[in-house]
């Protein structure tokens, strides 16, 4: 009789180990990451968005555009709760209209961030070279026109992922956009929204980053001295580099988790899931945004910071001439 070699442990729990990594990630990553972005950034929001209602009398183009970013991220982290309280506990509702519009506003939220930080360069662009306001685009009008075509277009271009997501979902499981549905007609959509949603404002940004840069650099030849430019100089690199840093590994492995799910390709199951790992990992990344938006863009800027404290000691002077 011939004698059978045992089959490895490994060989034989391959897949399974794979699973099991993503799960734990889902469960403790996930939740972790999107629990410490919930805290930090509905805070920082928060103190934005009242502080623009409460404080700022003139609103100018570059607040409208910074008012409706911070409108975005609060939009996206009332989502998190649902999310942390899912993941840690690994169930999830059998309600397919929850799932769907939380995912539905997790993708409109970057979309919009995105555009919004786009419109924003532009703005800044726009004031140094034209610091009186004398340009039409720089008019609160055309401000509130372009928010208004922004959030319809963002809209617009998400309806059809309500179609891509599965609708019958596996038991107490609510599946992401990357890992639902037929992969190839996904793969097609999520290319769409790359391209037209994130890789093309992100040329934008880009190029009116350098046209900043530039202009920046002439001015310092005119006033021979780079020490009044080096804060504005600063902040247009680190712009681009935290915009590209935190979207692009979200898009480029959403892009291959989705293209590793076509039945054609014959990708083993286990690399499927390390590509699946790699993708989970970089999905609290792009959404860091929603936290680091209102430091990075409205808490250190000087004016905003001195109009809030202003608010803040008169506030504390009244209760304290009440309490005596």
């Amino acid at each position: 009789m011939q004698r059978q070699h045992p089959v490895p442990a490994m060989a034989m729990d391959e897949t399974g180990g794979c699973f099991q990594t993503n799960e734990v990630l889902e469960k403790y990553y996930l939740s972790t990451m999107y629990s410490l972005e919930f805290i930090l950034g509905f805070t920082g929001n928060i103190i934005v968005v009242f502080g623009y209602i409460f404080c700022l009398k003139n609103w100018k183009s570059g607040n409208i555009y910074l008012f409706n970013l911070s409108l975005s991220d609060l939009l996206f982290l009332c989502t998190l709760p649902v999310l942390v309280n899912n993941y840690s506990r690994d169930q999830w509702t059998k309600q397919s209209i929850l799932c769907h519009s939380n995912r539905f506003l997790l993708h409109a939220n970057l979309y919009s961030s995105i555009l919004f930080l786009t419109v924003i360069s532009i703005d800044r662009y726009m004031l140094m070279k034209y610091p009186f306001r004398d340009h039409f685009l720089q008019t609160r009008k055309a401000a509130l026109i372009v928010s208004v075509a922004v959030w319809v277009g963002v809209i617009l271009e998400l309806l059809p992922l309500i179609f891509f997501l599965e609708t019958g979902m596996p038991a107490n499981n609510c599946l992401d956009y990357a890992s639902s549905g037929d992969p190839r007609k996904s793969l097609i959509y999520s290319m769409f929204l790359t391209v037209f949603s994130f890789l093309i404002p992100l040329v934008i940004m880009c190029s009116f980053g350098v046209k900043m840069v530039l202009f920046l650099k002439n001015r310092s030849e005119q006033l021979s001295s780079l020490l009044t430019l080096e804060k504005p100089l600063t902040l247009v690199v680190l712009t681009v580099v935290i915009f590209s840093l935190l979207f692009t590994p979200y898009h480029i492995m959403r892009n291959v988790r989705l293209a590793t799910r076509i039945p054609a390709l014959n990708i083993p199951n286990c690399t499927q899931e390390i590509i699946n790992t790699i993708y989970i990992i970089t999905r609290p990344i792009a959404f860091l945004n929603s936290a680091i938006n209102p430091v990075f863009y409205f808490l250190m800027g000087d004016h905003f910071r001195e109009m809030l404290m202003a608010k803040i000691r008169q506030l504390f002077s009244r209760l304290t001439a009440t309490c005596k």
